[in-house]
């Protein structure tokens, strides 16, 4: 629903407050660490007193909103030149910076650092919307996760960053079982890559409710933390929705049945080694930029100030759990993923159908024309116009029927796999107990 929110964070260390760190998605702002967004490069050592500011906010989703003085109007973040100009701006307190190449426009991801970035990874989700639905463009963005890892103070942080698939219609969601495919491919890959880290973040529009299922998955897949919901202090828009009415880019339809908003933009963090991570303080902005009557997006921005301290015992890398209730949750998924898989294989049937139809009626027109030329008919049955215009429509319905009986196998497939990931995950957690 919408696009893309913007996120920060600023990181404390007990002994040092390292510098920062902020990374955009298609014009928005996620995770940052930072001690204040300044020129100067960032001394060894900060006052405790220090906090983070806002990064200079552009524009989101093609819509014009005003930028700060460090960046020109109207830049987006859709494009590799956008990325370039956005490179040349902030080069100068932001010298280290990465660009996730992805989809046929682009994924919308990159990250600025303080501090040099050690390794990149991206992975684009096996499923992302449709081609045809064109109105929606999910498809060509290819939706991804990206990751960077940073070592700051000797803590060694993975910082993901990513966009899920929109919800369009909350009645009758098309895109929920591509969504929460996404959120578990995405629970996979941080359990997966993130065995060698201290601390974990996650920041990004997940495009989902805090009850909903997908976001419940994450979270008890990984063992990830809600900044919301654990933060000392809140300042900020009521439950700390980040899409609200009253913002002059929202659909208002949409949240008609919302009047607060919906907090769809999180920050997502977890201590996975002999660290402890507290969120102290959580704020979103609220209203338009300062000086003006326009919001900087239509998404509000979030702000997390984390805590982090060494502990003197390893708490172990393992981000699972065994939780009973994780078991309902990863049921509750695999049971909206099994509809989804369903459902395409209703439209895997119905493509492959009018293709087979479009293929016989190719072959009568062949019979007919091979007949007229050998002489068995007496004449032309059809004008040859019509005839030509009905080959060349048959052609095409095959061309097109073909290709969504490949695309909708592609997606059985996934959803296939996805499904029976779940399964053995719900085997592992129900015999878990038992182990002990």
């Amino acid at each position: 629903m919408g696009e893309e929110g913007t996120a920060q964070a600023t990181l404390e260390h007990p002994v040092l407050l390292p510098p920062g760190l902020w990374s955009l998605r298609r014009g928005s702002l996620a995770p940052q660490l930072c001690p204040g967004l300044s020129p100067q490069p960032a001394p060894h050592r900060t006052p405790p007193s220090a906090r983070c500011h806002p990064p200079a906010p552009v524009s989101d989703g093609g819509r014009s909103h005003p930028a700060a003085p460090r960046l020109r109007p109207q830049l987006l973040v859709w494009s590799e030149q956008d990325y370039s100009d956005l490179q040349a701006k902030l080069g100068g307190c932001y010298p280290f910076s990465h660009y996730f190449r992805s989809g046929v426009i682009g994924s919308g991801l990159c990250v600025f650092s303080r501090f040099p970035i050690l390794d990149t990874l991206l992975y684009q989700y096996s499923l992302n919307g449709y081609p045809y639905m064109l109105q929606h463009g999910d498809w060509f963005c290819g939706k991804s996760v990206g990751l960077v890892v940073i070592k700051i103070s000797g803590i060694v942080f993975n910082v993901y960053v990513t966009h899920l698939h929109a919800e369009y219609r909350r009645e009758k969601d098309a895109y929920l079982p591509h969504r929460l495919v996404q959120a578990w491919e995405l629970a996979q890959f941080i359990r997966h890559t993130s065995k060698a880290a201290d601390v974990v973040l996650l920041g990004g529009d997940l495009n989902m409710h805090p009850e909903d299922v997908g976001i419940r998955l994450l979270r008890g897949w990984t063992g990830l933390r809600d900044a919301f919901a654990e933060a000392g202090r809140f300042e900020g828009c009521e439950d700390g929705c980040t899409l609200v009415p009253n913002n002059c880019f929202t659909v208002k339809s949409e949240l008609l049945p919302f009047p607060l908003g919906i907090r769809i933009d999180y920050i997502l963090y977890k201590a996975i080694s002999s660290f402890t991570v507290k969120c102290e303080e959580l704020k979103t902005t609220t209203g338009p930029a300062p000086g003006t009557d326009i919001p900087l997006s239509d998404h509000e921005a979030v702000m997390a100030t984390l805590r982090i301290r060494r502990q003197g015992q390893a708490a172990g890398a393992t981000l699972g759990t065994a939780e009973p209730s994780l078991v309902d949750v990863v049921t509750e998924a695999r049971t909206e993923v099994g509809a989804g898989l369903q459902a395409a294989r209703r439209q895997r049937y119905g493509a492959g159908r009018m293709a087979v139809l479009a293929l016989l009626l190719l072959l009568l027109q062949a019979a007919a024309a091979l007949g007229t030329l050998a002489g068995l008919a007496a004449g032309q049955p059809f004008p040859k116009l019509s005839f030509s215009l009905l080959a060349f429509l048959a052609l095409a319905v095959l061309l097109l029927a073909t290709g969504l009986h490949l695309f909708h196998t592609m997606e059985v497939k996934m959803l296939q796999g996805t499904e029976e990931q779940m399964r053995m995950v719900l085997r592992a957690l129900r015999e878990r107990p038992s182990d002990g």
